[in-house]
């Protein structure tokens, strides 16, 4: 596995498999990888001649210092574990100049609405920032194919409205969420709960498939009563938005629509750390 460290580095590499006529899967992690990162690369493997991965945490994302200072990094892990994958035949580690070469901050976005919905409300300023860390990694890149996790199925249509709006020729494929064995959808922030909290925040996603069962029976607002007595049940567990929203343009509906696709959307704060999770309502 090559180890690019600089954009020059990277654009004389994908310059040589370009040439070769090579189809490049690419998929942008801000590392601390887990088995759901590898299930990205795993599709990308089986649909692509190379695959590429990037690890960079952008700054740009962050709506507060703390939460950037927190992220947990471990550059040598992360490398080991696509080494030991065998999953990936390149990772491009920038530094901040190579994706912001004048001033670290975002260019501003148009997503049609879909940035004010969920995360936006209040994450102010994230989705210019996870626009412009993307949109410059897939010019860097240059992929036919990209691919995102639907645990952030928010930033994962974020990413395909840019794509289209700015016209670039690339694929956007999601991935289903990769849990782990209690249900838990995988998360770099859960390496910050011990083993305890982790089996606990099960209940966010036994919850979510009550939901699934309760759509079909009762109103949105009863089932958000619903949903909300089960975190006032739980130690350490705080509430902090539970929805359902039209799949498509991610705003929340309070009836439902035969001829429309819903997606119920939860996040719940564990001992500080703020655990995202949704599912398709069949």
């Amino acid at each position: 596995m090559e180890v690019l460290k600089s954009k020059k580095i990277l654009q004389d590499f994908i310059e040589r498999q370009k040439e070769m006529g090579k189809k490049i899967g690419f998929a942008p992690t801000m590392g601390a990888l887990h088995d759901g990162h590898l299930s990205l690369y795993k599709l990308a493997r089986e649909e692509n001649d190379l695959v590429v991965s990037s690890i960079f945490v952008n700054p740009t994302q962050f709506n507060n210092a703390e939460d950037l200072e927190k992220y947990p990094r471990d550059i040598n892990r992360d490398i080991l574990i696509l080494e030991k994958s065998g999953l990936v035949d390149a990772v491009y580690i920038p530094e901040v100049t190579d994706i912001y070469p004048e001033k670290t901050e975002s260019r501003h976005y148009d997503f049609d609405g879909l940035e004010n919905e969920m995360e936006g409300k209040s994450r102010p300023g994230h989705f210019d920032g996870v626009g412009t860390v993307v949109e410059e990694l897939f010019l860097q890149v240059k992929p036919d194919s990209a691919y995102f996790g639907e645990k952030d199925f928010q930033q994962l249509a974020i990413i395909r409205k840019m794509t289209e709006k700015k016209k670039l020729p690339i694929k956007i494929i999601g991935v289903p969420i990769f849990r782990a064995e209690n249900g838990l959808a995988l998360s770099s922030r859960n390496q910050r709960l011990d083993k305890d909290r982790r089996e606990a925040s099960k209940i966010i996603y036994e919850t979510l498939k009550k939901v699934n069962e309760w759509f079909r029976v009762l109103t949105v607002p009863e089932i958000k009563q619903r949903v909300q007595e089960v975190f006032d049940n739980q130690r350490g567990m705080q509430l902090e938005y539970f929805l359902i929203a039209d799949e498509k343009t991610l705003k929340e509906t309070d009836f439902f629509y035969k001829d429309r696709s819903f997606r119920a959307f939860i996040v719940v704060v564990v001992d500080g750390v703020r655990l995202i999770d949704n599912i398709h309502l069949d």
